[in-house]
């Protein structure tokens, strides 16, 4: 067995390996064909003068842009760099490796076409603006790593005012994600979702996200416990939030049926579960407060880069089931395992926006898929290795946005599945010919 030194520094390789890689490849993705060039005749179909004549053909029917180009498969991954993973706000030109990253993760896993844009400006009416603008190219919008209260704003905006499914990662992602892993965590300690008591540390977009998402799939409010900077939420203190941050009002209004007040620590006792997205630990989540909780706890540590806690103190301290962000852990609670193939299904039916509805029906497709080798407390979750939780994500994802009338290109559940196979393998194979044919380097020897 690795000692807890050990297991730290093998934490921090990722970091290492990231500083020695990154300026190697200078950016992990670029732009390639899909069309044939045959010879340069070719160019006479691809541009002037044949192209004119699908740019005609829109001008007459703008629908036809989903057939006539690769409007349908193009995502714009949007930040300002205003919150990026635990580093706070660090600018737009910082917040490109991960908006690259993400871009590599949509075309890898769900054979989607991603771009990042990151842009300097903060100002929340300024980025719904720039993005409303973007509709006529992207068949969807993937926000990333914008503060609150702000992204709040934005995404409301945004989902109302367009005509293509607009989607915040750090709250629908995370949120989906969780809830599969909540949905699972449960099944192995045998309670049920309306009867638990779960605390939140953090009410940020995310915890905030999650709330609404879990009490969606049936959890009681009342039995919930969530903890900003101040101290837990409660009616007392609605007021103070009225005005400032409508959704921590809200949440303040439903939850904590009991009034409960104090600390985190309060917020624990005895709770079954604790999900945490706040300050990056390690020991910002104690020991003993672990151990005050409900029989068989849950703890969900999931702040980045650091959890709130090591997963071998809170297993110490009696957690049964210790879930993180980190790849590293056991039990990764990863948007990555969600975010692809929600937005393949969504991009091949042409949904005009992404609902709570389909949240849980990608949280519970991922959870099921957990469930086929049997449960244990270290496997939660299938993988990012696992490519049938996208395929079937993509499959259930799509044939919800059709059965709740969302849909501009209704198919049957074979066509989902065929369309969504062709496109992630397509995209797997093209990244292993290139490695296999050197175009892409391999990375070099430490």
């Amino acid at each position: 067995m690795k000692t807890k030194e050990q297991l730290i520094e093998e934490a921090k390789k990722p970091a290492q390996d990231a500083m020695r890689l990154h300026p190697f490849y200078k950016g992990k993705i670029e732009v390639d064909l899909k069309c044939s060039v045959r010879d340069f005749k070719d160019f006479a179909v691809w541009y002037s003068p044949g192209v004119a004549e699908p740019c005609k053909a829109i001008a007459a029917d703008k629908s036809l842009v989903y057939e006539y180009t690769n409007k349908a498969n193009f995502v714009a991954v949007v930040s300002d760099g205003s919150r990026v993973l635990g580093l706070g706000d660090i600018g737009p030109e910082a917040s490109m490796p991960v908006m690259e990253g993400k871009a590599l993760l949509f075309k890898f896993l769900g054979g989607v076409d991603a771009f990042p844009l990151c842009l300097d400006t903060k100002d929340p009416d300024e980025i719904i603006s720039i993005v409303k603008a973007l509709q006529p190219t992207f068949g969807g919008i993937n926000l990333e790593d914008i503060s609150n209260p702000k992204c709040f704003y934005i995404l409301e905006r945004l989902r109302k005012e367009c005509h293509i499914p607009v989607w915040h990662d750090d709250q629908q992602g995370t949120a989906t994600v969780t809830v599969a892993g909540l949905i699972n965590a449960l099944r192995y300690v045998k309670k049920d979702i309306s009867d638990v008591k779960i605390a939140m540390v953090g009410a940020g977009a995310a915890n905030i996200c999650i709330a609404n998402l879990i009490i969606f799939a049936g959890a009681d409010p009342g039995k919930m416990f969530i903890c900003d900077s101040k101290g837990i939420l409660h009616k007392d203190r609605a007021e103070e939030l009225k005005e400032s941050f409508k959704e921590k009002y809200d949440l303040a209004m439903k939850t904590n049926a009991e009034v409960r007040k104090g600390t985190v620590e309060d917020a624990m006792r005895g709770a079954d579960v604790v999900i945490a997205l706040s300050e990056p630990g390690p020991d910002a989540i104690k020991k003993e407060w672990v151990r005050g909780m409900a029989k068989d706890p849950i703890c969900f540590l999931c702040a980045n880069p650091i959890p709130e806690m090591w997963p071998w103190d809170a297993k110490e301290a009696g957690a049964v089931i210790v879930a993180t962000g980190r790849s590293d852990f056991p039990n990764q609670v990863n948007n990555s395992v969600c975010f692809p193939g929600i937005f393949r299904g969504v991009l091949d039916v042409q949904a005009s926006t992404i609902t709570d509805e389909m949240c849980i029906t990608a949280a519970y497709t991922i959870a099921d898929l957990g469930m086929e080798g049997g449960l244990d407390p270290d496997n939660l979750l299938p993988t990012m290795a696992n490519v049938e939780v996208f395929i079937q994500q993509a499959v259930n994802v799509g044939m919800k946005a059709i059965e709740l009338g969302i849909a501009r290109n209704p198919m049957s559940k074979e066509e989902l599945r065929a369309k969504a196979e062709e496109a992630i393998y397509r995209s797997r194979n093209i990244t292993q010919m290139l490695m296999d044919g050197g175009f892409i380097a391999e990375p070099p020897i430490e």
